[in-house]
């Protein structure tokens, strides 16, 4: 289930634009008030900006737009002044370097933090969700509460203005809605599972979702993939059919529900490019996701009652309560998985506005190993030497895949 609110990403030192005076004389000013005067008009000026700070471009328009073009050709002897100027106001190398290097290592601290609490979240989520799944054997019911939860969290954050609230057109709605069917089947195709088989043994099914990115991307995109592609996805199935063939939960419901959630999920991910809106009336990823997650929970709910009935009245949760049903526990718990549910999605949008894709893929492989292996340490799930063998293949070739989708094709000659 994927994977980006407010993104939070460092901000760019603001550097104040020098006073400017109408009248000066050139020998009444220092060298240092001779630069910060004069450091528009040259290319050495703006060369040790960018040296001293790190942050500063002047490759902006508006920067290039306010020079004068009779300013663009100086004499060399007035070169050669403000060549001197810059060389006296210039900072030595160690603290040329102290602002990227700061900046550097607070993106990294910050990227780390985000990392740790979206792997943290999903631990809790699968944790709680396998836990309210046992003893409440109606996943669409849990997956409409989970989107429920969502959408409280989506209104309150556009009320609060914590973050800008879309304005929706009919060409995006048209086009986010297949996005938000395969997405709410998805989740409930994902839930139908773990409630059925071992959370880890639902990850390493999931962990095909790259084969079938590959194969509706070939079908419906006709992106034909390099060979490094394809040659990663052999340990991924081979793992995969490994892993269920020793798997001592296995039930073909939960392998069925799971391997078709991959198909609705990557499905989800080819329509996002084959029918989305113009780039310049398109969402950003927080919205986009908001918007879908409410449109999910509108879909879900009529849904849920037609399938399952309506067993989150009270009457019903009183009578659980009779046959021997924590209420309480249950209603914690599944507060719990919902917000898990929503912030971690949320929080892997927000990593994805600050990093690439492969590197976002890169960190979804390793969530799926620590999901994984925390499932089989807190539920104590047995696992065979077979099993662990094809579900370290399927993970392996999952980083292969994400890694393969670097190599770019050579272009054929002409």
């Amino acid at each position: 289930m994927q994977s980006s609110a407010i993104a939070l990403s460092p901000s760019t030192p603001f550097l104040k634009s020098p006073c400017r005076i109408p009248s000066c004389k050139f020998s009444q000013l220092s060298a240092s008030t001779c630069f910060t005067q004069l450091h528009r008009i040259s290319s050495i000026q703006r060369l040790y900006w960018q040296t001293a700070f790190g942050t500063f471009s002047t490759s902006s328009s508006s920067f290039n737009a306010e020079i004068p073009a009779s300013f663009l050709s100086v004499n060399r002897s007035y070169d050669s002044l403000k060549v001197r100027a810059a060389q006296a106001a210039a900072p030595g190398p160690e603290s040329a370097g102290e602002a990227p290097e700061s900046s550097g290592l607070a993106r990294t601290l910050q990227l780390g933090a985000m990392f740790g609490i979206w792997y943290l979240l999903n631990i809790y989520f699968n944790i709680y969700n396998k836990q309210v799944l046992k003893v409440y054997p109606f996943p669409a019911t849990v997956t409409a509460f989970q989107f429920a939860c969502g959408t409280v969290m989506i209104i309150l954050m556009w009320t609060l203005n914590l973050y800008p609230r879309p304005k929706i057109t009919r060409s995006q709605l048209a086009a986010i809605l297949p996005l938000a069917v395969t997405h709410t089947m998805g989740n409930l195709l994902t839930n139908i599972s773990i409630g059925k088989v071992a959370v880890s043994f639902t990850h390493t099914i999931k962990s095909m979702e790259p084969f079938f990115t590959v194969l509706f991307s070939a079908l419906l995109l006709a992106e034909r993939p390099t060979i490094w592609v394809v040659s990663s996805l052999v340990p991924i199935v081979g793992g995969v059919a490994l892993a269920s063939f020793t798997e001592a939960s296995f039930n073909w419901i939960g392998f069925g529900s799971a391997m078709a959630s991959n198909i609705t999920n990557q499905s989800r991910n080819v329509l996002s490019k084959k029918l989305m809106v113009k780039k310049e009336e398109s969402l950003d990823n927080i919205n986009l996701f908001s918007v879908i997650t409410i449109i999910s929970f509108i879909l879900l709910l009529p849904s849920t009652i037609l399938l399952e009935g309506v067993k989150f009245s009270p009457s019903y949760l009183q009578s659980a309560a009779n046959q021997g049903l924590n209420i309480k526990e249950l209603c914690v718990r599944s507060l719990l998985a919902g917000f898990c549910f929503h912030t971690y999605q949320q929080v892997s949008y927000m990593i994805l506005q600050m990093v690439s894709p492969v590197t976002h893929a890169v960190g979804n492989c390793v969530k799926r190993v620590v999901v994984i292996v925390s499932s089989v340490i807190f539920f104590q799930t047995p696992v065979s030497p077979i099993n662990s063998l094809g579900t370290a293949m399927a993970l392996a070739g999952v980083f292969l895949y994400s890694r393969a989708k670097r190599i770019k094709p050579k272009p054929k000659a002409a």
